[in-house]
């Protein structure tokens, strides 16, 4: 069960209001007609957030009256900036001066006094900011379990999980709630959400976007990442944020991204896929895995088998090898001053940090070195890679009954991308016999996040599932040719 022209086994979130898909381009459309304006769109935005039912979305709101200013500041009509009147949310690991970043960790709790460059780039475009979402406590898990401020479930069933670390963005997105939420991905932080909730994820490559105002969990892999309901509107967010930042040591200069993502010819398309041995994926995945390859054959698109060993083996040592010692020393003073105030979960994923030796970092490097040079073998070739985003769901009971193991499982296609400077976007493509969402994951090389963005919209139009939880369909992309570098 794939396309949207078959019944679901699920009831979309309806909203008691005629605001309909906060899809970047809908709202756009009625904006310049006359028919909205953004004061209307933020009292039904918060009308919807009081309405919905769903736990743990939210850490902290801009209050409504708040929001109503910003909305009135920016007029009654449309003034050229690309995301005029767009409401939009923000993961709370990233900062927005004067609103408490918790991290999901109350004793963390700080309210800084600068925006993060991401946030502060896409206000300046006439974003209207609503407020800031549940996660992972400090940004580390793939699930969305590990929060004092609640468990978000996925929409489409409140028994599953959401995916994190990103779970209250995914939610919101999915759920209508606003148009587009930031996230940050180090290890599939912002495309297992996308995944679990019916939305896009877009991991750039890593320094295309300011981490300048993100609390780091592994601060070289550490991307901001974007949560949206189409593949257009997550690169047009981006396109807002790119560029680089002299404030942020981790900044790059990389080629510009795609202002619209325009799909490619699937024709034009060769896919690299995982061999049989390493797709593991659940009894109720495959079948939308087959269908979404059957899809890309049939438009003309070319599959090409490969081992996908290197890239496994990279994802192994990211809380196998040298990076725990990164991600230990983001947390280690807080850590020796509240041991009591850290999550279990979180506690045991970082604990082997400072068993971390010089020789193991070195040792580590060398061999990420040599599983790089296997991965541009692979890749040199193709279009792109193209795996399932997660090999299974689960419910939130199972991954509380096996936190780790679990955990571990859900970012078997997700973990290796960023040690292998690879950019990616989530992308739903089905949705089970049970009604539960299925996503793939097409990843290139680091700087060719607008070609991506052309093949990721091939394989979004293809599928053409309803817009996250919503039950909106999927619009037509924006026609014009973008051929993939």
């Amino acid at each position: 069960m794939t396309d949207a022209a078959h019944d679901p086994a699920w009831t979309a979130v309806r909203h008691d209001d005629e605001l309909g898909s906060l899809d970047i381009a809908a709202l756009e459309l009625r904006y310049r007609s006359g028919e909205l304006d953004p004061m209307e769109v933020v009292d039904a935005v918060y009308d919807r957030i009081e309405g919905y039912g769903g736990e743990g979305v939210w850490i902290s709101l801009v209050g409504r009256a708040e929001a109503r200013r910003a909305a009135a500041a920016l007029g009654s009509r449309p003034d050229g900036r690309p995301l005029w009147g767009i409401p939009f949310a923000v993961k709370d690991n990233l900062d927005v001066a004067g609103m408490p970043t918790t991290a999901a960790c109350p004793a963390f709790a700080r309210t800084p006094g600068a925006t993060a460059t991401a946030v502060r780039r896409l206000l300046d475009a006439g974003a209207l900011l609503i407020g800031k979402t549940n996660l992972d406590q400090f940004a580390t898990g793939l699930n969305g379990t590990r929060s004092p401020y609640g468990i978000p479930s996925t929409p489409f069933d409140a028994r599953m999980i959401s995916g994190g670390s990103s779970s209250g963005s995914g939610v919101a997105v999915s759920a209508g709630l606003v148009s587009f939420a930031l996230g940050t991905d180090t290890a599939g932080s912002g495309r297992v959400p996308a995944a679990f909730t019916n939305t896009v994820g877009v991991k750039p490559s890593r320094g295309l976007v300011s981490s300048a105002g993100m609390l780091p969990a592994c601060r070289s892999l550490d991307c901001v990442s974007v949560v949206a309901l189409t593949v257009d509107d997550g690169t047009r967010v981006l396109d807002v944020m790119a560029g680089h930042d002299p404030s942020d040591a981790w900044s790059r200069a990389l080629p510009p991204t795609a202002r619209r993502a325009v799909p490619a010819d699937p024709a034009g398309l060769t896919f690299a896929v995982p061999a049989e041995r390493d797709l593991g994926l659940s009894e109720d995945y495959r079948p939308e895995w087959d269908r979404a390859l059957a899809r890309l054959e049939a438009a003309g698109a070319t599959l090409v088998t490969v081992d996908l060993t290197p890239f496994l083996r990279t994802g192994a040592m990211l809380y196998g090898g040298p990076w725990l010692a990164e991600r230990y020393g983001a947390l280690e003073d807080f850590l020796g001053e509240h041991p009591d105030d850290v999550h279990p979960a979180v506690r045991a994923a970082v604990s082997a940090g400072p068993d971390v030796t010089g020789v193991d970092v070195f040792r580590g490097t060398h061999l990420l070195r040599v599983l790089r040079r296997q991965a541009e073998s692979t890749l040199a070739d193709v279009s792109a890679l193209l795996v399932p985003t997660s090999p299974y769901t689960t419910t939130i009971e199972a991954l509380l009954a096996d936190p780790v193991a679990a955990n571990a499982a859900l970012g078997r296609f997700t973990t290796f991308a960023n040690l292998l400077d690879l950019a990616g976007v989530a992308v739903p493509v089905g949705l089970t016999a049970a009604g539960l969402p299925f996503g793939v994951t097409v990843l290139a090389d680091a700087g060719r996040d607008a070609a991506l963005a052309a093949i990721a919209a091939s394989v979004e139009q293809l599928a053409a599932v309803p817009l996250g939880a919503t039950g909106h369909p999927r619009p037509a992309a924006p026609a014009a040719p973008v051929p993939p570098a």
